[in-house]
């Protein structure tokens, strides 16, 4: 006899795979991929057969975490399916952990388990979506715009100590920058066998850029203190690469930590020495606007 705990976690197993049984189907009807299709559904009907266990084991029906359906669900048509999946990997992970508490209880708790570990491998390659197919085009609009711009904005704002000149100024580089990297981005596209659209590869750089640009030249059209605007600055430029990063990092299998890391610290870096590299021409030249 399992104590009142054990037979919670159990429950909970069992809502878990009934829930995502729920979730696996429904998106294996979204795509239009037969494969890839084909591959959620066999993984809907394994979580079909996980709860049928807990089932036999607690005598007990149960019913699925509507919310949890709800979330994975739209999540994965607004965000892709590859992040959806991904998340839904996640909490799987996080599931796993309870199965290993109830092999005492449940003998055939192991080869639910190994299943389990199949479906994340089975996950990891499963969607190959056209937006991440140009992550690395996304990513290379990103890292530009949020590591040169937020330096530039930096250097405006010692320099020039108005907000909408500085965000006139920015705006008129970001937009020249952006169509300059989207530009690059279609050349070494077109001259690299990557199987990637040149065209595609450039746009999404372009768009990545503005973006980016218009975010943080935003704060100077609507404040006047021009120290707060750049600190909103560097606020956006963080919150930017944290979003990024979470979604790539997710929809990859990469590690979120390091690269958020490694491109917050690039972008504050720049953008540090390029508001004291502002502030020396300011007293060098003696402009005062």
């Amino acid at each position: 006899m399992l104590d009142r705990d054990l037979q919670e976690k159990v429950l909970d197993a069992q809502r878990n795979e009934l829930s995502e049984h729920i979730v696996y189907k429904k998106l294996a009807a979204i795509i239009k991929n037969k494969e890839q299709a084909e591959i959620l559904e066999r993984i809907s009907r394994e979580e079909l057969d996980h709860y049928g266990m807990f089932k036999a084991f607690t005598q007990k029906d149960v019913g699925p975490k509507k919310l949890k359906v709800f979330i994975y669900v739209f999540i994965s048509r607004i965000f892709g399916l590859n992040f959806g999946l991904k998340l839904m990997e996640n909490g799987e992970c996080l599931a796993q952990d309870a199965y290993a508490a109830l092999k005492t209880a449940l003998p055939d708790i192991e080869k639910t388990v190994e299943e389990e570990r199949k479906h994340e491998t089975a996950l990891l390659g499963l969607i190959d979506e056209d937006h991440l197919k140009y992550a690395s085009s996304l990513v290379l609009g990103l890292n530009d715009a949020l590591i040169e711009f937020t330096a530039s904005l930096a250097g405006y704002t010692l320099a020039l100590q108005h907000a909408k000149l500085i965000g006139m100024v920015g705006l008129i580089t970001g937009v020249a920058a952006s169509t300059s990297m989207a530009a690059s981005e279609y050349l070494s596209v077109k001259h690299e066998e990557t199987g990637k659209d040149p065209l595609k590869a450039g746009v999404y750089t372009g768009i990545a850029y503005v973006i980016v640009v218009t975010l943080l030249v935003l704060p100077y059209f609507l404040f006047k203190n021009v120290l707060f605007n750049l600190g909103l600055v560097i606020v956006t430029a963080l919150l930017v690469i944290l979003i990024f990063t979470f979604y790539i990092s997710t929809a990859k299998g990469l590690n979120f930590r390091k690269r958020f890391l490694e491109m917050a610290g690039l972008s504050l870096v720049t953008a540090v020495l390029t508001f004291f590299i502002g502030l020396a021409i300011r007293k060098i030249f003696g402009v005062e606007v």
